[in-house]
């Protein structure tokens, strides 16, 4: 049994830095109550409610969603890293396909601290050593926190490799302001030049500061739900799930001496590919994409992780304009992780948000004419890959 599954409801708080920050629970309620007034459906619907959050004690979850009401239904917590909220859309949208439940509550928060992320437990084996270990290894440096020397080392990789200079990263911040200057939920909406991203302080490799994601708050939360449950209850069944994958490391993260492996190039190709096989749509036909951009130079391996241009051509496709607004498709229009900002459990669940509201016409100055194809393509290092392709009927080509 294989149920269509549609996004009935979406919704996002502001995301904000540390200090000015709520905490979680309402950031999360506050979405979740949002995302059910969207699918004008009440909490007393929902059958299952999936969790995402990094930064949190054990069943944080469950303290969210009191807030909503105790309904007594099953509140699954799901940490995967950055790539928490897509995975907590992948059991949901599993558990609806599969028939067992026909409509689900998706929330992912995160109430950040400021400064780089780090290891909460030092008295016990660190699941991303080896990933650490090696970054060290392979571009010795013991002074860069782990996050932008595993990235930036990726982009020193790739330009090393195809011989371009480390301003074509740059152009990339500077596309994520100028798109997040209309997105009212953005935590960087100031518009910045190629000269200005270079001249901020170095941070490692080609990255400087304005190429990295700020430590970031904030709730964000989906209503899925069956298309049948949804014809029958009158709700949105504009937007449904036409594909999605999921893939964890390789054996070549770790034994190809690749930095652009470690952060998850070969997971981002193996999800891809095998959600373009099933949705029988390939990435010429996408439309618009809410990638992983945590750092300019992930975006840019993306960019052919993805198949939105071949291997060696990112800086062809960055120059051109190819993907941005009157390119061949356009990514990030939220802004991204750079701009928009990372509260890292909702992180995948606010790219849900977007695409959705892009494929319902609903996106105002930043609406991508004519979206009907969509791509979310968040991961998280330790690792974890999704890629979901979404599709929508009410926006006319």
């Amino acid at each position: 049994m294989s149920n269509k599954v549609v996004v009935a409801g979406v919704a996002m708080t502001p995301f904000v830095k540390p200090s000015v920050s709520e905490p979680y629970d309402i950031l999360g309620a506050r979405a979740a109550q949002a995302a059910l007034l969207d699918a004008d459906i009440d909490y007393t619907a929902i059958q299952q409610v999936y969790a995402g959050y990094v930064y949190g004690d054990s069943c944080s979850g469950q303290r969210v969603i009191y807030n909503l009401g105790m309904s007594g239904v099953p509140v699954f917590n799901q940490n995967n890293n950055c790539a928490t909220g897509s995975c907590a859309l992948f059991l949901a949208r599993q558990a609806i396909e599969a028939g067992i439940i026909d409509v689900a509550l998706v929330i992912g928060f995160e109430q950040m601290r400021p400064g780089s992320l780090d290891a909460q437990w030092g008295d016990r084996p660190d699941p991303l050593s080896n990933f650490v270990d090696l970054t060290r290894e392979w571009q010795p440096q013991d002074q860069v926190p782990p996050a932008p020397h595993m990235f930036g080392g990726a982009g020193v990789e790739y330009a090393e490799k195809y011989g371009i200079p480390a301003e074509i990263f740059a152009h990339i911040s500077v596309k994520a302001r100028r798109h997040a200057k209309h997105n009212d939920k953005a935590i960087f909406r100031d518009e910045v030049s190629v000269a200005e991203v270079m001249e901020s302080p170095h941070i490692y490799g080609v990255l400087t500061r304005l190429q990295c994601c700020p430590p970031t708050c904030g709730g964000a939360a989906a209503v899925l739900c069956s298309e049948a449950y949804a014809k029958k209850h009158g709700l949105d069944t504009s937007v449904s799930i036409r594909a999605q994958s999921m893939h964890t490391d390789f054996a070549s993260t770790f034994d190809d001496h690749s930095l652009m492996k470690i952060v998850g190039y070969d997971m981002t190709k193996a999800a891809s590919n095998e959600v373009y096989e099933t949705a029988g749509i390939g990435a010429d036909d996408v439309d618009v994409v809410e990638l992983h951009d945590c750092f300019t130079a992930n975006e840019l391996i993306t960019y052919e992780g993805l198949g939105l241009t071949p291997e060696g051509t990112a800086e062809k496709f960055i120059l051109d304009g190819d993907n941005t607004y009157g390119g061949k498709v356009v990514t990030n229009p939220s802004g991204g992780l750079l701009s928009k900002g990372h509260p890292l459990g909702a992180t995948g669940v606010a790219q849900c948000v977007e695409l959705t509201e892009q494929l319902r016409g609903r996106s105002g100055p930043r609406q991508v004419e004519g979206a009907r194809v969509a791509v979310q393509h968040n991961v998280g290092i330790g690792g974890a890959c999704v890629v979901t392709m979404y599709e929508g009927t009410n926006n006319a080509a």
